[in-house]
């Protein structure tokens, strides 16, 4: 079942702003991190990107990857996470695991 609109856009929100600052805090000096009318871009020394915003209509969260590419995220109010409509990956998982691909670096998201 989609969430409620105003619920929607606060927990994604909430979830961007924190992945921004928990991507910042850890990885800012070797990652640009810029959020931005709700879009997080995330840029790697290589130029490669992570982008991540809602998407309204679908109440999702999208990711773009230079590692996993294209991902869609419904939130699970049982668990109180974005799980992958393509299996059973979170938002945090699969962004952790890719920025170590490209990093080298574990950062924490949860």
């Amino acid at each position: 079942m989609a969430l409620e609109e105003t619920l929607f856009h606060r927990l994604a929100d909430e979830t961007i702003e924190n992945i921004s600052d928990v991507i910042d805090d850890a990885a800012g000096d070797a990652i640009d991190v810029d959020l931005e009318a709700g879009i997080l871009t995330i840029e790697l020394d290589s130029g490669e990107q992570f982008i991540i915003n809602k998407h309204a209509l679908n109440r999702q969260i999208w990711m773009s990857s230079p590692v996993s590419g294209a991902s869609h995220y419904d939130y699970d109010e049982d668990t109180e996470s974005w799980r992958s409509t393509r299996g059973a990956t979170t938002l945090h998982e699969q962004l952790a695991a890719d920025l170590a691909v490209k990093t080298g670096h574990k950062i924490a998201l949860d």
